[in-house]
């Protein structure tokens, strides 16, 4: 397990987030507007928010913790490029929980739905700079080769991919 890098297997919560949480929180807030929910279910809208926070968090930290390992094969811009764009993500959503969390402060009710239609925006918001942010890691992995600092030879040295970036390989067209 020591050379299986940890921040892919928690980007995955924060990304499923920014793809579920316009639907959650639409929904969320047309029932409140409907009457089938009391104002205080929005909180689940807060507590996914919120998850979505911490995840992106611990993704940034776990994303540092590897960065050092895939420098010895990805160049520096590639690699900032996807930083700059999970920090941008993250701090999104701790201003969208803050947002999010309007709702259930404010005691005028049209004010309240407000709130809440200003966060299901921000949703919609965070759902773009989450696919920047899953964009730029995948073309770490898959267009700059960073998964080879984590594929040991027999020296203990990150190898490099059999194909070199923009060959084409004869069975990928098939």
């Amino acid at each position: 397990m020591d050379t299986t890098p940890l921040h892919p297997l928690i980007v995955h919560l924060p990304m499923a987030l920014a793809v579920l949480m316009p639907l959650v929180a639409g929904g969320m807030l047309l029932a409140w507007w409907r009457g089938y929910f009391r104002k205080r279910t929005w909180s689940i809208v807060c507590l996914l928010q919120a998850a979505m926070l911490a995840s992106s968090l611990v993704a940034m930290r776990t994303g540092e913790d590897d960065e050092e390992r895939v420098e010895q094969v990805v160049a520096d811009a590639a690699i900032e490029q996807h930083e700059e764009a999970a920090e941008l993500f993250t701090w999104g959503s701790g201003l969208l929980l803050v947002v999010s969390l309007m709702p259930l402060l404010l005691r005028s009710q049209g004010k309240a739905r407000a709130a809440g239609l200003l966060t299901v925006g921000g949703t919609l918001v965070m759902l773009g700079l989450g696919y920047n942010v899953g964009s730029a890691g995948g073309e770490l992995v898959y267009k700059h080769g960073a998964a080879a600092a984590f594929t040991a030879t027999d020296q203990g040295t990150p190898s490099r991919s059999p194909a070199r970036h923009g060959e084409d390989d004869e069975d990928d067209h098939r």
